[in-house]
């Protein structure tokens, strides 16, 4: 057995964790990041002592982001599970540097530093073995000063890809190797303080104990407040302190001063307590966790991010009205929490245990459908626990200080067994002022939270309401960002915001994973790796560069802080900040009629955090003359942002008066009927049932016939609707994508058109019959009304609606809807009703796996080329520059064909989005389950139609 391998050496000289400083003079800190020479082997059973042919690397990094072994993606593990074995093939890198040491006297000590390196490291200095640790995402810290001389030195650390470790390991990410976080040499007094526990009060009462002997300075800002000498322990009284919160994140500074070295911890005064109804108080006020997961992930440098990409995550999660962040799964980079601290995020710190893998130990075969907990998990064995508890352990230690940090939790789908147990009975001891949680651990005694992840709206219902639940509920997964979606955002919130024994919850996730190669996104499979999950791992609210999809400003909706409904003429306001009044903000009112402005006030109000409050807006609910619609829009804006928006439609009256109908002169023909006008010919064909060429001007805009169809290309999140649709395998579902148009017959009566027809999947009975009546008008004006019936045990249908392909160039359009950016009828919460002016091109979104996306609901007028669709109830509506067959095949978006038309689909209805990839059925309200359809629309050429105001 090799050393890596034994369950009893986790560790050798690794000092005992402490919390995280860096000390701030300037002689302290020597940066090892940069250059270091690399030597990469496949196996380390052919690890040479003596290395004369070396690389370069650059530190830190990834070995696998720089050319060193692919990228490997999966939730399982990628060997056999046999453990404390990994493969006998174990990759290693070996990282060598110099560095220089000018005052090696005895008055100094010495440390190295690694803050992460996957999955384990031994390290030696001028060759000299000095010690060894696992634990890729925690800290590791080495005396070194008895084996350091002043001038130049040299360090060798050895990384293996795998160890025993790597049973802990066993995350839902891209697996990496290497030195992928700071490494550095530390320059401190003999005699130095060591860990660091400071804890505060709201009443202002600060106590800080500290190993060491220092003189302790309380600072707000520059300014002294206290100054005490002191051994190991402090306390201090600030009257009135500035409490620290999400919203408001002030911040003090103890500074410890001894010899040369200075120490300074940024410090919140907060107080976290669960109330007599289970709600989260934050220094007495309410707060509803509105979260997300965070992985470190960048699309060309793996686990590795800097300081400002770290920063720029979390300035735009601000921006969305994001308060909340999981760690998952994982301690971060230590900077991470003290940009939390600053930037104001609650932070739930998970601990670097995750052993997802167990749950297919014996194949699906013998898998029971469940987190079987038996003592064949490593949360139940025993050989496991002390692994267990140091990762816990070394997490709390080096994080204890940072007021972000509202709750420890214990890894992530782990099972749950005694080992869990003991890391929360630990944690809870050692700081009982923050909350401690596991998903799975909600039997155990000091877990403090109610945990469960992706629920139905439903399920949080019955959690909410059931008495034997008596400890706060909390969702550290739901709603699963996968592809275009999720869809269920909203009605989550609006849940949380309905119990207070519901504190909130973490969507899944933040950012894509993908490796972009050739400006391709690619992701599991891509690799050659021997078990994945495929693209399982695009599951962010925002793509892997961080530009953001539709569904982050979804997020921004669903989780913003003004609550509003209009009743009659009176808004009913409410606050749903917990520390910010309105009076910091500006209220804009402005009154909407079609796309323009008719009226805008602006105003302050007055509303504490969770108040409300009503105000009267008959001045801009007066009815008013409207072609598409009337609207009362609000904005919330705070230090000139907008944080929140909401916006009503109001009864308006139809501006146009209905035309008497008079109908175009037409042709017959035994195929055809052939209308024609003074500026427009049709030709509908009767074998099709529907047109197959309006010619305009004597420009043709159809590139191939109208055809009625149901079938969208499938998001990531209709996974496992797909099947019952039908898709991949014929041998189930309905088929709809291989789907046949039958028409029985077509009459012509008192110049009314009317089919029969229906649509069935091959080997399937038709899903859908219906009569559709088409009457076309003397000045080209063509009138739809489409009446059918769903079969009664069909599955609910994606889409239903009529397919039209266009020539290529045309590529501009006009919309009056929903927008500006993609919505359907679950994720429309971001958008607002207006004129958009946009193209086929601008419409496409480069999902990583193609998929349905470009929708926009409540359509109710759109002009392309030289055809206007009017529809008074409201269509969905897409205009992509890929057909649904073409983004159903491809696999990346460079499978997509060259463009070779515009495709627009207007459509009846299209099925909502969910997050079904991961979470619960979508919605029954949001399905298009109606088992009789209506649906009525006009077509007309743009010389007469959609005169829109600019």
């Amino acid at each position: 057995m090799r050393n890596y391998e034994r369950t009893d050496f986790l560790s050798e000289n690794r000092l005992k964790q402490r919390s995280y400083y860096i000390p701030k003079n300037s002689n302290a800190i020597q940066m090892l990041n940069g250059i270091w020479r690399f030597k990469f082997y496949p196996c380390d059973f052919y690890l040479e002592e003596d290395i004369s042919n070396w690389e370069s690397i650059d530190v830190p990094s990834c070995w696998q982001s720089r050319g060193y072994e692919e990228p490997n993606y999966t939730s399982k593990y990628p060997f056999a599970i046999d453990w404390p074995y990994v493969p006998d093939e174990n990759p290693c890198g070996v990282y060598e540097r110099d560095f220089i040491i000018t005052d090696a006297s005895p008055e100094r000590k010495h440390y190295f530093v690694l803050e992460g390196a996957g999955t384990d490291a031994t390290v030696y200095i001028n060759g000299t073995y000095v010690g060894y640790t696992q634990g890729s995402h925690l800290q590791a810290e080495f005396d070194i000063t008895d084996f350091i001389h002043n001038g130049k030195n040299t360090v060798r650390v050895v990384v293996h890809k795998w160890c025993f470790g790597s049973y802990l390991e066993d995350q839902d990410h891209f697996r990496y190797s290497g030195l992928f976080r700071d490494v550095y040499v530390l320059s401190r007094p003999q005699g130095h303080i060591v860990d660091i526990f400071i804890h505060t009060e709201n009443t202002g009462k600060l106590h800080i104990e500290f190993e060491g002997k220092a003189k302790v300075f309380l600072l707000d800002g520059k300014e002294i407040l206290a100054q005490q000498d002191s051994e190991s322990e402090v306390e201090f009284l600030v009257k009135n302190p500035v409490l620290w919160n999400a919203e408001k994140p002030y911040l003090y500074t103890v500074r410890f001063e001894y010899l040369d070295e200075v120490i300074e911890i940024k410090i919140g005064f907060r107080e976290i307590v669960i109330s007599e109804k289970n709600e989260l108080l934050i220094n007495g006020s309410v707060v509803k966790l509105l979260g997300v997961n965070h992985h470190d992930t960048h699309w060309k440098n793996g686990w590795t991010m800097t300081d400002e990409e770290l920063k720029n995550d979390l300035r735009l999660m601000k921006k969305l009205n994001i308060n909340t962040v999981r760690t998952a799964h994982y301690p971060p980079t230590p900077k991470f929490l003290d940009f939390c601290d600053e930037i104001g995020l609650y932070v739930q710190l998970e601990t670097d245990i995750e052993t997802h893998g167990f749950l297919r130990l014996y194949g699906t075969a013998n898998w029971n459908g469940s987190w079987n907990e038996t003592e064949e998990w490593p949360c139940s064995i025993p050989e496991f626990r002390e692994a267990f508890l140091e990762r816990t352990i070394r997490a709390v230690e080096r994080d204890k200080n940072h007021a972000s940090i509202i709750m420890w939790s214990i890894g992530n789908e782990s099972g749950y067994g005694e080992n869990h147990a003991i890391c929360m009975e630990w944690t809870k001891k050692r700081d009982p002022k923050r909350l401690v949680m596991y998903e799975n651990g909600w039997r155990c005694e000091y877990n403090d939270i109610y945990t469960r992840m992706y629920p139905s709206l439903k399920d949080i219902d019955c959690h909410a309401q059931n008495p034997e639940i008596k400890r706060p509920i909390y969702y550290c997964e739901y709603s699963h960002a996968m592809g275009n979606g999720p869809g269920d955002v909203h009605d989550m919130t609006e849940q949380f915001y309905k119990y207070p024994n519901v504190l909130g919850g973490c969507i899944w996730e933040w950012a894509d994973h993908n490796v972009i190669r050739n400006n391709v996104c690619r992701y599991g499979g891509d690799f050659g790796e021997l078990t994945t999950e495929g693209n399982f791992c695009c599951d962010g609210i925002v793509f892997s560069d961080r530009s953001l999809k539709a569904a982050a400003y979804e997020v921004k909706a669903a989780y913003q802080p003004m609550k509003v409904e209009l009743e009659g003429n009176r808004l009913l306001i409410t606050n749903r900040y917990s520390f910010t009044d309105f009076d910091e903000c500006e209220l804009h009112i402005s009154l909407q009629r079609d796309s323009s402005i008719l009226k805008t006030k602006i105003m302050k109000i007055s509303l504490a955090p969770h108040e409300s409050t009503s105000i009267d807006v008959s001045e801009f609910c007066m009815e008013e003359c409207a072609k598409f619609g009337c609207f009362v829009n609000l904005l919330l804006i705070k230090d000139e942002v907008e944080v929140a928006q909401k916006q009503f439609e109001i009864p308006s009256v139809r501006c146009e008066e209905a035309e008497t109908f008079m109908a175009a002169e037409y042709e017959e023909n035994k195929h055809e009927f052939i209308f024609k006008g003074a500026d427009f010919t049709y030709v509908f064909d009767k074998h099709y049932g529907n047109f197959t060429s309006l010619l305009i001007n004597g420009e043709e805009q159809l590139k191939e016939k109208i055809f009625l169809s149901s079938w969208r290309a499938p998001t990531d999140n209709d996974r496992k609707i797909k099947t019952f649709w039908g898709h991949e395998d014929l041998r189930q579902g309905e088929n709809m994508n291989l789907v046949f148009s039958k028409v029985y017959d077509v009459t012509m009566d008192e110049n009314e058109i009317k089919v029969r027809g229906s649509l069935g999947g091959v080997s399937r009975s038709p899903y859908f019959r219906y009569t559709l009546k088409i009457t076309v008008s003397n000045k080209g004006v063509i009138s739809y009304l489409l009446e059918g019936d769903v079969r009664e045990n069909c599955v609910y249908l994606p889409r239903l609606g009529y397919e039209f392909v266009l020539h290529e160039t045309t590529d501009d359009f006009e919309y009056f809807g929903q927008g500006p950016f993609e919505s359907y009828n679950d994720m429309c919460h971001h958008t607002t009703m207006n004129l958009f002016r946009t193209s086929a091109e601008k419409e496409y979104v480069p999902y990583p796996v193609p998929q349905e996306h470009g929708n926009h609901t409540s359509v109710r007028y759109i002009k392309i080329g030289k055809l206007v669709f009017e529809c008074p109830k409201g269509a969905d509506v897409s205009v992509l520059p890929y057909s649904s067959h073409d983004l159903t095949t491809a696999t990346h978006t460079d499978e997509l064909p060259q463009r070779q038309a515009t495709y627009l689909r207007f459509d009846y209805k299209n099925s909502g989005l969910g997050s079904g990839s991961c979470g619960p059925e979508l919605e029954r309200k949001y399905q298009l389950c109606e088992k009789h359809i209506e649906f009525q629309f006009q077509i007309s050429p743009q010389s007469i139609g959609g005169v829109m105001e600019d």
